[in-house]
């Protein structure tokens, strides 16, 4: 079904209402119209990275993890299985009568705002700090969980619109302010695409203001240029209880009856809490308009039209048994597999297990199930930790001793004990051993969105970029326990390891991998499979106290714009073999770039080739070179082969200071690698990009 048919049978549908049943449409959890045959429906789903809070579903990796895979057709597969599992989960809970919260078909994702501060606790639902990495990866989960039948599967969102990533302590009340240059340079691109070339069906507004204006009421942000600019024609939802906050908090409304004019008049036709609850006072009061409510809720009908939801569709059929099917899991173990990366090896790994008779595995994250999976997340059936992952492995041939080491947070494990009372027994564990895996991190009760974890001295964001003390402590004691020591981070976010890079033989970044993510550590560890992830964020060395987490300016943030040396750059990542580009040619059209990639190492591989782009014409451009392309290649040892790889169709072009795209000039470099272009790259991976003079 085309949206003009399903509009014009919302119009039908709508245009049988009275006022306060339309209004009523206009609610999260809308109730039935049993005279019309409209069923109730709650529209807040959520899938980030796995149907979540619905009970059974696959767990694939956080949003961050999917991003480090640099895989648009992985994350567009992740997607379709996720809208499979939702259907089937529909079609039963529908059976049974059941339209609970959680268990509809619109799911409140992708989060595609920009990771901009390592300190914001939500950053591991995103896609990590690159516009074009956010947009592209973005663009395929929508385009994968919305489909391509004859009805939409389920319907995406794109959130949270826009300018937003915390702090999450003041979301509620804060203004971010930004120049017109930073907000369409950074902060616009991926809506932009999701809108343009994926048609999401939702946008979702954010909690803070943006240049003075509530952004689930802002005429700059939903009517200049969400529909009038980029010509949006799907729906806007309002985050939860964010309309609330125009009266309460932002101040600039002062009645809940001005708030929910506010919103729906300047274009938000879904509120996500219950501030619409006054909207017939509105309409009473002279603020809003039937016309306005009848266009959002035919908004939200053609949504249900397009959907199916009033007719019999193709995935009607689909069984419960999908969820956490075979083929879903070995997805899954894939994702994680794939977005895993190796940060340093002095060449400890592969682990040989016919060299190994004892492993000793310690940390408060290597046998714990809350590690695996992030926040927003499903309930899987099976939960395979570290620990789990490496004694499966294992299977017995190689004794496996084990200890937590230390609480996540707390000083002590044991209430009545001394501080560090797991330390001795890491100590012991690692005497005994050949070799060690230490499994430390956060999980989302340390980092997550404000009021879901419980860090609440910080409301869900990081205070600093260092571990939790009693980790500190373990990590040291560690360090001088003369046995080789693998560091695998748990974390959805940049955690300063300067001291593990200098003291630890190798570090693995596993993110949040997912309910199964030690099956795939094991298979790393032990050379089953070469880690291929790269950094969707910066790593930094130090916090940097020139740049508050407030200060919405790009200067000094993310790799596009970093004046300091990285400790592990943006899209770095090592692998088992040793892949360089060794020449790369543009098309004659310019926008696809030919390399040729070589596998000199001895063991097969996966990597990910990149081209950045710099312009060195105008000062409009960002600081450093900004990614434009990417390919992920396999190559067996030895191997050689030629790639192409599509770049952005902005690449040559620049955003000025009012905001506008304009030319970059004649004279443009790309380069070609597989990593950035940058000197702290170069050193840790041993190789140069490929440059390729454009316009010379």
């Amino acid at each position: 079904m085309n949206r003009d048919e399903a509009r014009v049978r919302a119009e039908e549908l709508v245009g049988q209402m009275s006022l306060s049943e339309k209004v009523s449409q206009l609610r999260y959890d809308a109730p039935a119209i049993d005279r019309l045959g409209v069923p109730a429906y709650n529209w807040w789903g959520e899938a980030l990275h796995g149907v979540a809070r619905a009970g059974q579903a696959t767990s694939f990796p956080q949003a961050v993890g999917i991003a480090s895979t640099f895989d648009e057709e992985l994350a567009g597969e992740i997607a379709e299985a996720i809208a499979t599992e939702g259907r089937a989960k529909y079609n039963a809970y529908s059976a049974h009568e059941d339209r609970d919260i959680y268990k509809g078909l619109t799911f409140w994702s992708p989060n595609i705002n920009i990771f901009r501060d390592p300190h914001w606790g939500r950053g591991q639902e995103t896609y990590g700090e690159d516009p074009y990495l956010s947009g592209q990866l973005g663009a395929a989960f929508v385009k994968g969980l919305q489909g391509d039948g004859e009805y939409m599967k389920a319907a995406a969102c794109a959130k949270h619109f826009a300018v937003h990533s915390g702090p999450e302590a003041i979301r509620h009340s804060f203004d971010a302010r930004v120049s017109q240059k930073d907000l369409y340079e950074t902060y616009l691109p991926a809506f932009e695409k999701l809108v343009t070339e994926a048609h999401v069906e939702a946008v979702m507004g954010a909690y803070n203001r943006t240049n003075g204006e509530p952004c689930c009421g802002s005429r700059t942000l939903l009517g200049d240029i969400l529909r009038g600019k980029w010509g949006f024609e799907g729906h806007v939802v309002s985050d939860c209880w964010a309309v609330r906050d125009f009266h309460e908090n932002h101040k600039v409304t002062k009645t809940p009856e001005e708030s929910a004019a506010l919103a729906i008049n300047e274009g938000c036709d879904l509120n996500c809490g219950n501030t619409f609850l006054h909207m017939l006072d509105a309409i009473r009061q002279g603020l809003v308009s039937e016309e306005r409510v009848t266009e959002a809720c035919v908004r939200l009908f053609t949504t249900r039209f397009l959907l199916g939801l009033f007719d019999e569709t193709e995935y009607d059929e689909i069984p419960y048994s999908v969820v956490e099917c075979a083929e879903h899991l070995a997805l899954a173990d894939r994702a994680a597999r794939e977005g895993i990366v190796l940060l340093k090896n002095d060449g400890i790994l592969p682990l040989q297990k016919d060299k190994i008779r004892t492993l000793g595995v310690i940390g408060p994250n290597a046998n714990s199930r809350a590690a695996l999976v992030g926040n927003y997340h499903g309930t899987a059936t099976e939960y395979i930790t570290p620990l789990d992952g490496i004694m499966r492995y294992l299977g017995g041939d190689v004794r496996v001793l084990y200890s937590e080491g230390a609480d996540l947070q707390n000083d002590k494990v044991e209430a009545l004990a001394f501080e560090n009372d797991r330390v001795s027994e890491a100590l012991i564990v690692a005497e005994e051993s050949d070799a060690v895996v230490l499994v430390v991190g956060l999980n989302e009760t340390l980092e997550g969105e404000e009021g879901d974890t419980g860090n609440s001295y910080a409301s869900g964001d990081k205070v600093d970029l260092f571990l939790p003390k009693p980790q500190r402590t373990l990590v040291r004691a560690l360090a001088e326990c003369g046995k080789p020591v693998i560091l695998c981070l748990i974390a959805g976010s940049a955690i300063d390891l300067s001291f593990e890079d200098e003291h630890f033989a190798a570090i693995l970044q596993l993110w949040y991998p997912g309910a199964r993510g030690g099956k795939a550590l094991a298979e790393i560890l032990f050379g089953d499979v070469s880690p291929s992830g790269k950094l969707c964020v910066t790593f930094p060395h130090d916090d940097d106290p020139s740049l508050p987490f407030e200060d919405y300016s790009m200067k000094g943030r993310t790799y596009r714009y970093l004046e300091s040396e990285p400790l592990y750059p943006f899209g770095y990542g090592l692998t088992y073999g040793d892949v360089s580009v060794k020449s790369a040619a543009l098309s004659e059209d310019r926008y696809t770039v030919e390399a040729v990639c070589a596998n000199e190492g001895s063991r097969e591989t996966e990597d990910v080739v990149q081209v950045y782009a710099a312009c060195p014409d105008t000062g409009l451009a960002p600081r450093n070179p900004r990614l434009v392309g990417f390919a992920r290649l396999r190559l067996a040892a030895g191997e050689s082969r030629t790639v192409s790889i599509p770049i952005d169709k902005y690449t040559y072009t620049v955003i000025d200071e009012s905001g506008a795209r304009v030319s970059g000039g004649e004279h443009f470099k790309l380069y070609v690698g597989m990593s950035q272009p940058d000197a702290r790259s170069a050193h840790l991976t041993g190789h140069e990009s490929f440059v390729i003079e454009v316009g010379e």
